[in-house]
């Protein structure tokens, strides 16, 4: 099989796809920008990003200008390479940046399959849902030019994966059957070796045993509750004043935007909140098995979002056996029962946050039992299991292809 993989920051959630197929022997490229990665094994044609200036489209045409110059550069990538002879049988693609939009131009019997990650919304989902920061006028007129382009893509693409039901849900009831829910995998090993300490890069040492709170976010930001979580802690910290909180994440903004007068949301919060510094560890950006180690000795893991794309850390916390207190929100309502694999609680309620993660703490009754219903329900989002659904539609794209 030939393999083209289109990410503009690949290998992106097409990691284990990609070398599951080079695994497999098959001939993978791949296509993605100056800054993309890639991944050994790979061939990875790069392009350069366009940014418009401001002043010269309307407000809510510069993403999607932006989405077509981009798609344009794929698109003279894509004609130099058939040209040289190059054909897939399968092309794996995330649309979200307009990366395929031309695609179809140069490949139109090739199957086209689109990673459907997010279908904007004005209401139900992220825009609007925390108060602090309200939806600007135009707001839903903004979001109905971008989500064109995302129509455009279900238009041309052959079959679409979304990773849950409720990502799936909020794309148009028309285009829903032609979208698979598969989700392509995040826990590799939910019974590796326990752990006995953890050193930070501070120097601080955690061990397991201890009343250990962690929290975890690609980037500290609100889209992930991190206001939140920050406002709880002196509310945990008088629920369990020995608690060890350990944040995990960057500066930087992976949805959403930075603050105004602050260089970035944990400096606005520290200026907003207070409570004991000496138990609370700001690690930065973890190496992988630093940061599941770090897991690995928690005792009470906190994860916020707003309605929008499912984290993997929440899997991976899972995976790990940790006790997790998490926001009562889609999707992660997909994935955890209150009660019986984690406990769910209001996003905006801190101290029912602390509650929560207090009572986790001291409690004196055996959580074993939620603990491994965590890792259970983890495992069915297997590395294994997801690329099991990657590749049958590999093979069904290909033979109906093969049977015209």
């Amino acid at each position: 099989m030939k393999l083209l993989v289109v990410h503009q920051n690949f290998p992106g959630q097409f990691r284990h796809v990609a070398l599951e197929a080079v695994r497999r022997c098959c001939e993978v490229i791949a296509i993605g920008r100056d800054t993309a990665p890639g991944i050994e094994g790979v061939k990875l044609f790069r392009y350069r990003s366009s940014k418009t200036r401001q002043s010269d489209v309307h407000v809510f045409l510069r993403k999607y200008e932006e989405a077509v110059i981009d798609g344009q550069r794929v698109f003279h990538i894509l004609q130099k390479i058939k040209l040289e002879g190059y054909r897939p049988d399968v092309i794996l693609a995330h649309p979200g940046w307009g990366e395929t939009l031309f695609i179809k131009d140069v490949y139109p019997d090739v199957p086209l399959i689109h990673f459907c990650e997010f279908y904007y919304q004005a209401q139900g989902a992220d825009a609007g849902f925390d108060p602090e920061f309200p939806c600007v006028e135009g707001t839903s007129a903004r979001l109905r030019v971008l989500n064109s382009m995302h129509l455009l893509n279900l238009e041309q693409c052959d079959l679409a994966i979304a990773p849950t039901r409720w990502q799936r849900s909020l794309f148009p009831a028309a285009y829903q059957s032609k979208i698979r829910v598969i989700h392509e995998g995040v826990v590799q090993n939910c019974s590796s070796p326990t752990v006995d300490s953890v050193t930070l890069p501070s120097g601080h040492v955690l061990k397991a045993g201890q009343p250990i709170v962690t929290y975890v976010a690609r980037n500290l930001e609100p889209y992930r509750g991190f206001h939140i979580f920050m406002r709880a802690i002196p509310h945990i910290q008088a629920e369990c004043p020995d608690a060890q909180i350990v944040i995990v994440g960057g500066d930087g903004v992976s949805y959403g935007r930075m603050p105004i007068g602050y260089p970035d949301w944990r400096t606005k919060m520290m200026a907003e909140v207070t409570f004991d510094l000496s138990s609370v560890h700001f690690t930065g950006k973890l190496p992988y098995q630093k940061y599941r180690a770090v897991l690995k000795v928690s005792k009470a893991h906190v994860y916020l979002t707003y309605p929008f794309v499912l984290s993997w850390s929440l899997l991976e916390s899972m995976a790990s056996g940790c006790i997790v207190v998490a926001s009562d929100t889609a999707p992660v309502q997909e994935v955890i029962v209150d009660g019986v694999n984690g406990l769910l609680v209001d996003f905006f309620d801190c101290k029912a946050i602390a509650r929560k993660v207090g009572g986790v703490l001291k409690s004196e009754r055996d959580m074993q039992e939620i603990g491994d219903s965590a890792k259970f329900a983890a495992s069915k989002f297997s590395v294994i299991d997801g690329l099991k659904g990657y590749f049958d539609i590999f093979d069904e794209l290909m033979m109906v292809r093969s049977n015209k």
